[in-house]
Order: C-alpha cells, then sequence, then structure tokens
C-alpha cells in the first residue's frame, strides 16, 4: 500500500485540544487511527469535522443503535469505494454487534446480510440517500415508518450517510490507509 498523498502531522507538534483528543481515543483503543492524523494537517476543519462526527455517531437520542450508526457507515462506505471507512467502521461495527461475519456481510451486500428486517429497511433508505437522494419520495418514509424509525431517526440515518459520503471522498482522494489493527478488530477474542 502507497502512503498518504499528504504528510501527516507528528502527535507533539498538535494543537494542545487535537493532541488531548488523539491521546485519549489512543489509550483507549491501542493505536491511533489514521484519520486522526491526517485531518489534523487542517487544526480547524478537524475540529469541524469531529464536533459534527460526534454529534452523529456519539448521540444518545432516538433509535439507531451505535451498531446500527456502523452498518449505515460501513454500507454506504463501500458503496462509495472508501477502503479506510469500511475496513474503520466494519472493525466497530464487529465489536457493537458482536458478530463477526457482519460488516463484510453489509459492505458486499447488505440485501443477503445476516440483519434485521429493521437494518435492512435502514440500509435501502441509507443507500438510497448515497446514491440517489434526488429520489427521495414519502413513501421511502412510509416505510421507515412501519419500522418504527420517527422522523428524527430518518434525519440520522441520511445525515450519517451524508456526512460519511464526505468522510469516504477525503479518505480515498487523499490515500488514507486504514490501520493494520483494524482488520482483526471484533473477528477473534480481545487478548486481556
Amino acid at each position: 500500500m502507497s502512503a498518504n498523498r499528504y504528510p501527516t502531522p507528528e502527535l507533539k507538534d498538535l494543537p494542545d485540544d487535537i493532541k488531548a483528543r488523539v491521546l485519549e481515543v489512543q489509550e483507549k483503543s491501542g493505536f491511533v487511527p489514521n484519520v486522526f492524523l491526517a485531518l489534523a494537517r487542517r487544526p480547524a476543519e478537524w475540529r469541524a469535522f469531529f464536533a459534527y462526527h460526534d454529534a452523529l455517531m456519539l448521540k444518545q437520542e432516538g433509535s439507531l443503535t451505535k451498531g446500527d450508526r456502523e452498518m449505515i457507515v460501513t454500507t454506504t462506505s463501500a458503496a462509495n469505494g472508501c477502503l479506510y471507512c469500511v475496513v474503520a467502521h466494519g472493525a466497530i461495527l464487529r465489536i457493537y454487534e458482536k458478530k463477526p461475519l457482519v460488516a463484510d456481510q453489509v459492505a458486499v451486500n447488505y440485501r443477503k446480510a445476516d440483519i434485521s428486517a429493521r437494518q435492512r429497511a435502514m440500509l435501502d433508505f441509507a443507500m438510497k440517500v448515497c446514491l440517489h437522494s434526488s429520489e427521495i419520495a414519502d413513501p421511502d418514509f412510509e416505510s421507515l415508518h412501519a419500522h418504527g424509525f420517527s422522523d428524527e431517526d430518518i434525519w440520522d440515518i441520511a445525515a450519517i450517510t451524508a456526512f460519511f459520503g464526505l468522510s469516504n471522498r477525503m479518505a480515498s482522494f487523499s490515500n488514507m490507509q486504514p490501520n493494520p489493527e483494524f482488520y482483526m478488530m471484533g473477528r477473534v477474542p480481545r487478548q486481556k
């Protein structure tokens, strides 16, 4: 694999707030995901990116689980051809869902994945937002309502899809590579 097209800053050179967040992530996961350093070359954009990321992915309101959110990211990132996001978010998805095969299944063909009918409806909508957002119409909402999604949940599905469309394109054009650690996460029991 070739390197990122843009140089990544050294941890020691980052602004204090960004450095603190990166160190927090490193403490929790045992490594620094490449996206944190790759985007830190532009601190104002880094702050905006992660503020919106956290608002979407860490929120407590609504009926979307953490696994649902990661499933949306993995599925739509695969449709966008983003290696980094499929591998990184697929790893997180495996952990949240406690299913070692689910990330691979939804990345390749979510319609045949071992997921619920509710999750399939969610991903149908996410994929329509991803690939054909101008065609979203009332029947798309009705289908989701039938599975118990509120209008706010539907907004979350669309916002996650749209945000990661940005993320996918930034990762792909800059040649951001997934950390090797992501490939095995959630596939085998964690060493204690």
